[in-house]
């Protein structure tokens, strides 16, 4: 099931990057994403990732990769230097968000976020009912083993995004393997969508 919104939500975020771009992926794992771009758009790809094993498996795969932790900022990467910086299902794990999105947006002329929604309602109602920490199929660990810091909602990015003056290009609440397009959806992702893909600029 997750391998299946894995390849579902790669194939969206092709969609928004434009053929031959030059991408920086940060905490970019083992380069999935990136040799789905390489692949299918045949863009120029690059990776940030703390993890030495996952450094191994994208040289492995002949993807560009440099270890980094994406916390202490972008320093050997100059401005507007990228056509698109992502950022995939990693906004929750760092120790600084708001640094790391304006370090992307300062590399990048165009940034690709994409989070698991935390306000998402079957996350609300285990919390109410049950009165524990949440558990989905996309949010599997217990409280003690999760690497989710920052339990960031569609609702809290966009007024993050109002508030610093970064602009949102397009937004996409996805639902499961699924992009919902009806008007009830698109009024309440917050409470609807599993997870967020927004398309943004500075």
């Amino acid at each position: 099931m997750i391998n299946t919104i894995r390849s579902s939500l790669f194939d969206y975020i092709a969609d928004l990057v434009e053929s031959k771009a030059k991408v920086l992926d940060l905490g970019c794992g083992k380069g999935e994403l990136l040799e789905t771009l390489i692949r299918e758009k045949n863009v120029v790809g690059h990776g940030i990732d703390i993890n030495e094993e996952n450094i191994i498996e994208c040289i492995k795969k002949g993807i560009s990769v440099f270890q980094g932790n994406i916390d202490e900022g972008l320093l050997e990467y100059r401005d507007k230097s990228y056509d698109y910086v992502i950022l995939s299902q990693t906004l929750q794990v760092v120790h600084k968000p708001l640094f790391v999105i304006n370090e992307m947006l300062r590399v990048g002329k165009k940034g690709i976020i994409c989070f698991p929604n935390f306000g998402y309602w079957k996350i609300r109602l285990q919390l109410f009912f049950k009165g524990q920490m949440p558990r989905t199929k996309r949010i599997p660990y217990e409280w003690y083993n999760t690497p989710n810091i920052h339990h960031v909602t569609i609702k809290d990015f966009k007024h993050t995004c109002k508030k610093y003056g970064i602009r949102i290009v397009k937004e996409i609440p996805l639902s499961g393997s699924q992009k919902r397009r009806n008007i009830l959806y698109a009024a309440c992702s917050n409470l609807l969508a599993e997870d967020a893909l927004f398309l943004i600029e500075s």
